[in-house]
């Protein structure tokens, strides 16, 4: 199986879901305005998958904050799904759970991501992160044991927003409020360094931009007042 490729249109899907208790019809055209993290799990009444879902649950405002909705995807018919949803907590259910519950019954939608495990008919913990413009733009693939972690998923949203906005690059670890870098400031500056002969290590410095800089600025200078 193919696993759709970073920066190229995701797979279109449709199917019924479980949102509110109710059943829907879900599609990736009903995102095309918004990111989308589409999460596979394995199966419904099962051990990791709750504690997934139940933490995607607890964060959808943050995600919708960043204009980002968040769908999760199994095997499983729709009547299942309902079945689960309405299960307590302590039980072993998700009733509470606000995240969509999409069924993928025919096995259609997983086989189209790349994360369908054939001998099985369950999805792998496949995470796609979709952009506004419906195109890929993270892919992780998890085998069955281990849970994903929602700080890191909304992470890579809030910056591949920042990256549509600004156009600026974020590196390793970057998050709302810090430095990123502006590339063509950094390659002139690259440029300039090479020329006059400067040292290796000042060439290749990026430089955060004016933005990120003058935030940084504000903060020096919010906690030299408070001293």
């Amino acid at each position: 199986m193919l696993i759709p490729d970073i920066h190229k249109p995701a797979p279109p899907f449709s199917g019924s879901a479980v949102v509110d208790g109710q059943f829907k019809e879900v599609s990736l055209s009903m995102f095309q305005s918004k990111y989308l993290v589409l999460l596979f799990y394995p199966l419904d009444f099962t051990f990791v998958c709750p504690t997934e879902l139940f933490a995607y649950s607890d964060r959808l405002k943050e995600f919708r904050e960043v204009e980002c909705e968040v769908v999760a995807v199994s095997t499983d018919s729709e009547y299942c799904h309902l079945a689960w949803a309405n299960v307590p907590k302590q039980d072993g259910g998700l009733a509470g759970v606000k995240v969509p519950l999409l069924s993928d019954k025919s096995t259609k939608i997983s086989r189209a991501y790349g994360v369908l495990d054939d001998e099985t008919g369950t999805a792998y913990r496949g995470l796609f992160i979709i952009d506004d413009r419906g195109l890929v733009r993270q892919v992780t693939i998890n085998d069955l044991q281990v849970g994903r972690s929602v700080d890191e998923t909304l992470r890579l949203v809030q910056a591949f927003r920042h990256v549509d906005k600004y156009g600026e690059v974020c590196p390793a670890g970057w998050r709302p409020g810090n430095p990123a870098i502006v590339v063509e400031e950094t390659r002139r500056s690259s440029t300039k360094s090479k020329e006059n002969g400067d040292a290796e290590g000042s060439e290749n410095s990026p430089r955060p931009s004016s933005r990120s800089a003058s935030l940084q600025s504000s903060r020096a200078s919010e906690v030299s007042g408070s001293v």
